[in-house]
């Protein structure tokens, strides 16, 4: 038996343990307040369904209720930068397991604080609008960051986005349409860096028409698929962007990015593009095998400490 003196020794040692555990334990927060979720309909009968594939792939389907799911670094300075990734799909479903969870506890072992955003996918049963429903969430979501920057130890002018994909394309209409008159929030919901990977940019010609016609529909008129293709929507105001992409991408061709590249450099924004000869689609950390495309964490390092977003 131990004695008394050594039993009570470990109380604050244990007790220590647990509370950084409990720090580190991501929390889920509502984007809206019940019963004011913009353009949302009621009496549908879509429920929101989560599965995992065969390939690993978590895949999330029917959100009506958009959240976002913050995860905390263990360490954390008033200078702590935050992002908040967009996972892809095709606006047909979330790959929230890799294109999400998993890079947020990557951004973790960085220093930053991450969050992952659970957005509404565009369907006429659950909204009015749809086109603008998940641009709506995105810009909602760096509000909160934003607004909660203190309680997460976050410097509210560090505060970036990240898309995959169709989140690519979430994450250029937020980072280019943030300030728009009429269905933008301003500089409250400006994310302050991009990071795209193998983003959907373009809805024009080299664009992903799945993701065009679920966001838009089969007979979009030409002034709104301009709307939404970023690339013409860039300004001088448009966040420094990292981007990645790879050349055999047969989903989303590399045009997405080299031309959202080109349309920042001309308009003066910091931006750096890594263009990859293998690499194909959707493959966020799980690179293995893939070729040089594996280096990419590494040169996403590289942006951020470059760009003074990385704790020394």
């Amino acid at each position: 038996m131990l004695p008394k003196l050594m039993k009570f020794s470990f109380l604050p040692v244990l007790l220590l343990i647990s509370a950084a555990l409990m720090a580190q334990q991501p929390e889920t927060l509502p984007l809206w307040p019940a019963g004011q979720i913009p353009h949302a309909l009621t009496g549908h009968s879509v429920q929101e369904k989560t599965e995992t594939g065969t390939d690993g792939i978590v895949r999330i389907s029917g959100v009506t209720e958009p959240t976002l799911t913050v995860y905390l670094p263990k360490k954390r300075t008033a200078s702590t930068s935050a992002v908040m990734i967009c996972p892809g799909g095709g606006y047909w479903i979330l790959a929230s397991g890799h294109e999400g969870e998993e890079m947020a506890r990557w951004f973790n072992e960085l220093g930053m604080v991450a969050a992952v955003l659970k957005y509404r996918l565009p369907d006429d049963k659950i909204a009015s609008n749809k086109h603008l429903v998940p641009l709506t969430d995105a810009m909602q979501g760096i509000k909160l960051l934003r607004q909660n920057a203190s309680r997460w130890g976050i410097d509210p002018a560090r505060i970036g986005v990240m898309g995959f994909s169709a989140g690519g394309h979430l994450a250029s209409t937020l980072s280019t349409h943030y300030a728009d008159p009429v269905n933008g929030m301003g500089e409250i919901a400006k994310p302050n860096f991009a990071l795209l990977l193998y983003p959907v940019v373009t809805f024009g010609d080299k664009a992903h028409t799945g993701s065009r016609d679920k966001l838009l529909g089969p007979n979009a008129a030409k002034e709104q698929i301009d709307y939404f293709s970023n690339e013409l929507q860039v300004t001088a105001q448009t966040p420094p962007t990292f981007l990645v992409h790879s050349q055999d991408d047969k989903g989303v061709p590399a045009e997405n990015s080299i031309n959202y590249f080109l349309a920042l450099k001309n308009a003066g924004v910091p931006a750096e593009l890594h263009l990859y000869p293998t690499g194909g689609h959707g493959y966020a950390l799980r690179t293995k095998g893939k070729g040089s495309v594996e280096n990419w964490p590494e040169a996403c390092k590289a942006w951020l400490k470059s760009m003074k977003l990385l704790s020394e």
